[in-house]
């Protein structure tokens, strides 16, 4: 199969390239600005060619001879690339997110080829409680631009007639094996300042979760999803945890670390920023608190539909697996263990 993959150089992008091309698919990659596309394990995915565009521009970028040959040598489009960061202005993720996806459509339209979707599975926007693959998507209620974003474009590829499939991961984390990731980005900012003590309180609700799904269980997911687009066609996915971690046990977990200690994690309800210390308050305000409506729902994402359609079960995320992304942080030197005391006299 002949595959362009957008977002070539990211995280879930570059590990795709790799087993993409290990399984003897041909694949080309859409960079913008990083040109290594590597896979999670650092070595470098030997995809036939990558291909420097910029999906918030017309025609993705691309010079016109580009677009034309691409559009009589392709089979599917492989739509990772998006502005994943939660600090931007709501133009930023139009540009990409959403105008960059009808830029991919299009494309995909003029090949005849077939569009898979990597979306969220927080397109369901601040809900609580049982989220199916099914679901129309909300017309409001996201907690973030980035949610919007993701949700307008999935709205584009149902009513693009492009032969579609939407994988949806949720929080992604690193190989349930190794705890490795290659990117610390997204969460992993917010897990820092926590982790290290630099933003102690977290403001969060009763009963609220956080759906961290490995990467390898996302890679396979959405490799099965293109090997088996036939079958997939028409449909959304959850690459979810199958049983989220409650925010209380995410805390346990990093206290359970003689490096650290645990956040505390306290009410929402008038929880004011204000209070904390300077650079406390300053951190939460630039980075922690960004993703703080995360620790303060309870989606319970089914994935009944993926697994049917894949025949994968995620690996369980207890708090041996927590512990496993906490060490490899540690071991590389993402997180820094805290400085012991020193004791006078």
């Amino acid at each position: 199969m002949r595959i362009l993959v957008t977002g070539a150089a990211g995280l879930i992008g570059g590990e795709l390239c790799a087993r993409l091309t290990a399984s003897g698919h041909q694949v080309a990659g859409l960079v913008r600005s990083n040109p290594d596309v590597l896979a999670n394990d650092g070595t470098r995915a030997e995809i036939e060619e990558v291909l420097h565009g910029d999906l918030s521009q017309e025609g993705m970028g691309l010079e016109a001879g580009v677009l034309d040959r691409l559009s009589g040598d392709l089979d599917l489009v492989l739509h990772c690339a998006a502005l994943t960061r939660f600090d931007l202005e709501e133009e930023a993720y139009r540009a990409t997110n959403v105008d960059g996806t009808a830029r991919a459509l299009e494309l995909a339209r003029r090949a005849g080829a077939n569009f898979l979707h990597i979306s969220t599975a927080y397109v369901c926007g601040g809900r609580s409680g049982d989220i199916l693959e099914s679901d129309a998507l909300p017309s409001g209620g996201f907690t973030n631009v980035y949610e919007a974003s993701k949700a307008e474009a999935e709205a584009l590829v149902r009513a693009s007639g492009v032969p579609f499939a939407i994988a949806r991961p949720s929080i992604v984390v690193g190989d349930s094996r190794t705890g490795a990731i290659r990117q610390f980005d997204t969460i992993y900012a917010a897990f820092k300042l926590i982790a290290e003590g630099r933003v102690r309180h977290m403001p969060v609700r009763d009963g609220a979760t956080l759906d961290f799904v490995p990467l390898d269980h996302v890679a396979r997911g959405i490799v099965a999803l293109t090997e088996n687009f036939e079958q997939a066609s028409g449909g959304a996915y959850h690459l979810v945890s199958g049983g989220p971690v409650p925010v209380s046990d995410f805390a346990a977990a990093i206290g359970s670390f003689a490096e650290f200690d645990a956040p505390a994690l306290v009410a929402a309800e008038g929880f004011d920023p204000s209070t904390l210390p300077a650079m406390e308050r300053r951190l939460f305000r630039r980075v922690a608190g960004l993703y703080a409506n995360y620790f303060q729902r309870d989606p319970q994402f089914d994935d009944t539909q993926l697994r049917a359609a894949t025949g994968l079960v995620p690996p369980a995320m207890d708090q041996a697996l927590l512990r496993k992304l906490i060490q490899y942080c540690l071991d590389v030197g993402f997180l820094k263990a805290r400085e012991p005391q020193r004791i006078s006299g």
